[in-house]
């Protein structure tokens, strides 16, 4: 296993000296495996590891649950600290906690200055991703199944263990004579994930062998495909400060790179988690115009709809509005939302500057509008930080 994870980690480099490495542990046996590696791992190049454990609150005891995987990473000799997630009631909870938990993770990330985020997925997860994504319809960049390494808010989230299989994983751990923690939700079949584990099987058996190479062979065709994306936009779309964008549409295209070049810009300027429906991105780029996922597309412009932004939220530090603009700094009792029609808008076409932030004080005074130029706040920061970053 240790050479398994050195050369993962090799691959996903550099690193430069004493690295700060930051890692995703649940306490069970493929996170739990993850940490003691990466100890030892950054432990010979004179870094550090901070392990970070997310208490979902999902079922009674997770408190404790969490509180116990603390005290063994720390038994271990690995600093640890517990991170709470808030989630409320409602549909969707699995796939809810997967990103609140993410979000977590990339946070501390950022509050711990750890540049990197690893996290503990193995080839069978590799698999069960390809087989849930196909299922749902995902293309071919969906069907590249997870990245061993990709870019996210406040991190580089890097997956040195991907292709390791988990019975060698749980080999480890025992003859390190580890226990680790069980989650029952991952076999509860109420859940879709927990049911399509269940039909895979063996995860040492040779239909998810077989899977997670046809996720590596997709993943080939991803690249090939993110880069000559990132090669069209550099041609033919100027990212401007508001979180809109100049397009040229001559430059753009029409052919299949056109198009994940327009759903990436997309995805962007709305904020959105996931990429706009491909038939609907095709139709959008057949008419040269038009809107699609609450982002307007007229002449050059390409722009956040002001109707489809979120309504207003407390502007507290660490609060992201509308899945794009995250507040760094703000007086208190102060609110952001979109600025909507009237009031100062500088040299932007209407449009544009209706879909801006607006952060207003207790009273409603306007003190700042990112990506609008003019005079600002002193006590106001906010900066453009979209899920998916300007190129998908």
């Amino acid at each position: 296993m240790q050479a398994a994870f050195e050369a993962g980690m090799a691959s996903l480099g550099p690193f430069g000296r004493a690295p700060l490495l930051a890692a995703g542990v649940s306490g069970g046996p493929h996170s739990l495996a993850l940490a003691v590696l990466a100890r030892d791992w950054v432990a010979a190049r004179g870094g550090r590891l901070i392990a970070l454990v997310a208490d979902h609150g999902l079922r009674a005891g997770s408190g404790a649950e969490a509180a116990g995987v603390l005290a063994r990473l720390r038994e271990l000799g690995i600093a640890a600290r517990c991170l709470a997630l808030d989630l409320g009631a409602g549909p969707g909870l699995h796939e809810r906690a997967r990103a609140a938990r993410f979000q977590a993770l990339a946070d501390a990330c950022e509050a711990e200055g750890a540049p990197w985020l690893l996290l503990g997925h193995h080839r069978a997860d590799q698999a069960e991703t390809l087989a849930f994504r196909a299922l749902r319809g995902s293309g071919a960049a969906g069907l590249a199944g997870i990245a061993a390494a990709r870019p996210a808010s406040g991190a580089l989230v890097l997956r040195p263990l991907l292709g390791v299989g988990p019975a060698a994983i749980e080999r480890f751990l025992a003859g390190l004579g580890l226990e680790p923690v069980r989650d029952p939700s991952n076999d509860d079949p109420r859940f879709a994930r927990a049911r399509l584990r269940q039909a895979l099987g063996d995860p040492e058996g040779p239909g998810v062998a077989a899977l997670a190479m046809a996720a590596e062979a997709f993943a080939l065709g991803r690249g090939r495909l993110r880069a000559a994306v990132a090669e069209r936009l550099a041609g033919a779309a100027w990212f401007q400060d508001g979180g809109w964008a100049r397009l040229d549409r001559a430059a753009l295209g029409n052919d299949a790179v056109a198009a994940a070049a327009l759903s990436a810009l997309l995805r962007a300027v709305s904020g959105a988690e996931h990429p706009p429906p491909r038939a609907g991105v095709a139709a959008l780029l057949a008419r040269g115009g038009g809107t699609l996922g609450g982002v307007l597309w007229r002449g050059t412009l390409l722009c956040r709809e002001a109707a489809r932004c979120a309504g207003p939220v407390p502007a507290r530090p660490g609060v992201v509005w509308d899945g794009r603009w995250r507040v760094l700094r703000a007086p208190a009792g102060a609110v952001i939302g979109a600025l909507g029609g009237g009031g100062r808008r500088g040299a932007l076409p209407a449009v544009v500057a209706a879909g801006l932030p607006a952060v207003r004080g207790p009273g409603g005074a306007l003190l700042a509008v990112p990506g609008l130029s003019g005079p600002g706040h002193d006590g106001v920061s906010v900066e453009f930080r979209p899920f998916a970053g300007p190129v998908a």
